[in-house]
């Protein structure tokens, strides 16, 4: 018999899911760890790429706007 089958009777219904980070917060499980991980991730390059064509706004287009009402 294979260590997989082993492990399987040896969990019984548990086997295949995912195992809690710890075992006083039987919720959080690894899945769900890497899934929060991948989501802040995700948020974080929007938020950059959202600051920097705010600064090209405000550093090349804003700039711009106000030479206009100067000259005119």
């Amino acid at each position: 018999m294979g260590e997989s089958k082993r492990r399987k009777q040896a969990l019984g219904d548990d086997y295949g899911k995912s195992e809690p980070i710890a075992s006083w917060l039987p919720f959080l499980t690894k899945q769900k760890a890497e899934q929060f991980v991948q989501i802040t991730s995700t948020g974080a390059w929007i938020g950059i790429g959202v600051m920097v064509a705010f600064w090209i706004v405000v550093r090349f287009i804003g700039p711009s706007f106000g030479w206009w009402e100067v000259v005119q």
